[in-house]
């Protein structure tokens, strides 16, 4: 009994490449096994030395806890453990129970390579390489997985030889397919993942999240991302994005959704049938007997009609689904832009010190765009593209033969593999670029808003020179963008021109040689192919705008992901201001962790009442009133108003009871009925102009010779202080307030106009609970309490007379201020005698 072990198959020589359509298994497997074995044994090693030798270990904390990482390594495993099946059901219930050399070789290769892989995965989460940020796995693995999976898809060069097991004619092909399928999506998976990088931290999220600081941050994100994939947090895009996508209160929408769906797939039908019936016109007037088949031509005509031209651009589909998603498109838009303003005023005053307007509304309206650009390439281009490939693949083998789907699938194969690696290595400069327009925007934008700043200190040239630079800084991102982008077009030129020259060679060979082709059959492959390869030609065109669309979505989503500070407790009700009462219980709060602003303050202001905060800058005064507007949250201690903490109700009701006359009084770009009336949006004529008696400004409105239609410019600067004063007083006497704030609302201006304006004041802040901060110690003087505070704490508190009599801090500004308006008082009357 001969118990040899053959190598290969009886009548299977090794060195016989290529015989009747194929490739032995033998050769096939032995060569694929041993290249890969090779290459990951050898440079793996290479790299877990480097590794070992100048590695250091990364912290547990940054590395991603992630649920596709377990899959991977899964995977990574399950490979190996089909290999054990196949040597099993080999032995025992396929063919003749015979197991050949090849099949142990490659089993024991298979058995080694993948656990070392794994080994390799596990050393690049764990360590990290000096000056090497990470961006996901090393060039190895990456390597080794797409040669694995291109093993994979080699073995489909074979569909014709009767070895393979592609004709399912036995138990034995029916099994060798399973096992085929499953390692074929294995490997497609272990490929798909190690682009992803689940278990590497790639994504910078960690370190990310750890940066307190919000400009380290934006520093921090601009220095990593550059490299990062667009693809990175696809399902969080996916998530924030779902609710816009979806006209979900609109069942008329919906319906148009639907339909425009239906559309798209009748169109891929068109696309198979125009050059199918271009193809029976062909044989219809060469094949005997020569008939005048108008009907066909109609038929042809009719779908050519329907179609458009060569991707459908002008067709009737396309043009009844473009007009039937414009309503779908601008829902979109509508409410991302909505939500995205909401969002911005959600967001704290924190936030707001530190952003850039122009950068700001810049990334508003990009990404806005981006979104619209993307459903559109992606449901309307790519969706259809890819639906005409499988189609076009599909129709070949069943109509042609297995060559002419492989001709095609190679090509679109090669050709989205060379686009996607190409474009995501050209995304860094697109996001380079994106950054460079925001700072140019940003500059232009914030030069603008100081234009007299500018003037003041004659710096034009200055800004002119930084506005050029910025617009050269610009460019160069731009160049590098587009001499990528060309190094993309001609490689998917040169991989499209190969299909469709293989293809049309091996159509033509078999008309001339008459293998089952006719004349119409070379039209039809050159008719479909053409309509085929030209929305190809534009896949990367479509893959590049997602990406581009992507990294403009971007800045909108950190937009998005910028954190609210102060939020509605859950549950929180409206407040009820009966009386008005203000008390500061044990507040201390500071802006950031390591310096505090106050230090357990704590004082009652009685309802009806006035209290004064006076003290030097930076002593917490105006603090102390955003706290109480609720601007930022306090740390320690309690605000409370007639009892109520105000973290417990909504801010809404808050601030509808308290009005506010800041220092820097900043207008709305429209009429000064407008920007009084904002204090109520439906008050009606007759309280406008009531506000605007009770501040003193009515007469000097009527004056102007658009009275209350007047233009008050960009912030208000067409108007003077007092004038933009006296307007937000009467916006304030408008809200009618229980509470009133008044941030130093007159220390800017002249004597006369700060008289005009405290008359004006005492109107409004009568028989309401006051809070005043102020420098001028003369328009206090009135109030109930007058607080002194230093350094965050109140060091003296009591009416002006107490504290005059005190002869402390409050009596030294107060002769300071005594002091100073006398020197005022000289200066003005010499002034006086020197111009008479």
């Amino acid at each position: 009994m001969d118990i040899t072990m053959r190598y290969c198959p009886p009548n299977i020589t090794f060195t016989d490449i290529w015989v009747n359509h194929g490739m032995s298994k033998c050769f096939m497997d032995t060569v694929c096994i041993s290249i890969i074995s090779l290459y990951l044994i050898v440079f793996g090693s290479i790299q877990l030395w480097i590794y070992h030798k100048y590695g250091t270990e990364a912290d547990e904390n940054t590395l991603p806890k992630s649920k596709l990482y377990n899959l991977q390594k899964f995977v990574l495993y399950f490979v190996p453990f089909l290999s054990i099946i196949r040597i099993i059901l080999q032995a025992t219930i396929l063919d003749d129970g015979m197991v050949y050399g090849y099949m142990i070789l490659t089993s024991i290769l298979t058995i080694i390579v993948y656990p070392y892989s794994i080994y390799i995965l596990k050393v690049e989460r764990h360590k990290l390489l000096p000056s090497v940020p990470p961006h996901g796995h090393g060039l190895v693995l990456l390597g080794f997985w797409t040669l694995a999976f291109v093993a994979e898809n080699l073995v489909l060069i074979n569909i014709g030889k009767l070895e393979w097991w592609f004709h399912l004619n036995s138990l034995t092909d029916q099994i060798e397919m399973a096992l085929f399928v499953l390692r074929y999506a294995s490997n497609l998976l272990i490929f798909a993942l190690g682009l992803r990088a689940p278990g590497i931290a790639n994504n910078f999220d960690s370190e990310y999240h750890t940066l307190h600081d919000s400009t380290t941050r934006s520093r921090y994100y601009q220095r990593i991302s550059d490299n990062a994939s667009t693809w990175t947090n696809l399902w969080y895009k996916t998530k924030t994005l779902a609710p816009f996508l979806w006209p979900k209160s609109d069942f008329l929408l919906q319906l148009r959704v639907i339909f425009c769906f239906m559309l798209l797939l009748f169109g891929r039908l068109i696309n198979l049938y125009v050059p199918i019936y271009n193809k029976k016109i062909v044989d219809s007037v060469t094949i005997v007997p020569v008939e005048f088949r108008w009907d066909i031509v109609l038929i042809y005509v009719t779908f050519k009609f329907l179609q458009g031209g060569g991707t459908g651009g002008m067709g009737l589909l396309n043009n009844l689904r473009s007009f039937l998603w414009i309503r779908i498109q601008q829902y979109t838009t509508r409410e991302v832009e909505v939500e995205l303003f909401r969002h911005l005023h959600e967001l704290s005053l924190r936030w707001h010190l530190g952003r850039k307007t122009g950068e700001v509304l810049r990334i508003m309206d990009r990404g806005t765009d981006s979104i619209n650009n993307l459903l559109n390439y992606i449901l309307f281009s790519i969706l259809p593209t890819i639906i005409d490939i499988i189609v076009a693949v599909v129709f070949f083998i069943s109509a042609f033969n297995k060559w002419f789907g492989l001709i095609v699938f190679t090509t679109m194969a090669l050709y989205i593999a060379a686009t996607i690696a190409v474009t995501e290595w050209r995304t860094k400069f697109q996001r380079r670029m994106n950054l460079a327009d925001n700072a140019q925007k940003a500059r232009s934008v914030d030069s603008l808003l100081n234009f007299e700043t500018v003037k003041y200190y004659g710096a034009e040239a200055y800004e002119v020179e930084s506005y050029r630079k910025a617009i050269l800084e610009f460019q160069i991102q731009e160049w590098k963008s587009m001499i990528t982008l060309n190094i993309l077009n001609t490689l998917q030129n040169i991989i499209v021109c190969g299909g469709l020259l293989s293809g049309s060679l091996l159509c033509l060979h078999m008309v001339v040689a008459h293998q089952g082709l006719t004349i119409g059959d070379y039209v039809l492959f050159a008719s479909y192919i053409i309509q085929l390869y030209v929305p190809l030609n534009w896949f990367g065109t479509y893959y590049r705008a997602i990406q581009k669309n992507f990294v403009d979505m971007e800045n909108m989503f950190e937009l998005l992901r910028q954190e609210k500070e102060v939020i509605d407790a859950p549950g929180a009700e409206l407040l009820d201001v009966k009386h008005g009462q203000v008390e500061f219980s044990n507040i201390s709060f500071g802006y950031t962790p390591e310096k505090l602003v106050l230090r357990n303050i704590s004082f009652i202001v009685p309802a009806g009442k006035t209290i004064a905060l006076v003290g030097p800058s930076g002593a917490g005064k105006s603090t102390i009133m955003r706290l109480l507007f609720r601007f930022y949250d306090v740390e320690q201690g309690a605000i409370l108003i007639d009892g109520q903490n105000i973290k417990t109700v909504k801010q809404e009701s808050l601030r509808s009871n308290i009005g506010v006359v800041p220092q820097d009084t900043v207008l709305f770009n429209n009429t000064i009925r407008y920007n009084i009336q904002y204090g109520r949006i439906d008050a009606p004529e007759a309280d406008i102009i009531a506000a605007a008696q009770h501040a003193d400004i009515h007469e000097r409105i009527l004056t102007f010779p658009q009275g209350y239609e007047t233009q008050v410019g960009e912030r208000g600067l067409r108007l003077s202080g007092g004038e933009k004063q006296r307007v937000a007083i009467a916006r304030t006497i408008l809200k009618a307030p229980k509470i009133v704030l008044l941030d130093e609302a007159t220390s800017a201006l002249d004597t006369q106009t700060e008289r005009n304006i405290q008359a004006a004041l005492n109107r409004i802040c009568a028989g309401r609970t006051t809070i005043i901060v102020a420098h001028r110690l003369s328009t206090i003087i009135h109030a109930d309490e007058i607080l002194v505070l230093k350094d965050g704490e109140i060091i003296e508190r009591g009416k002006h007379e107490e504290l005059i009599s005190h002869g402390n801090v409050y009596h030294a500004m107060w002769q300071a201020q005594l002091q100073n308006d006398r020197e005022n008082g000289k200066n003005e009357t010499k002034s006086i005698n020197e111009m008479s």
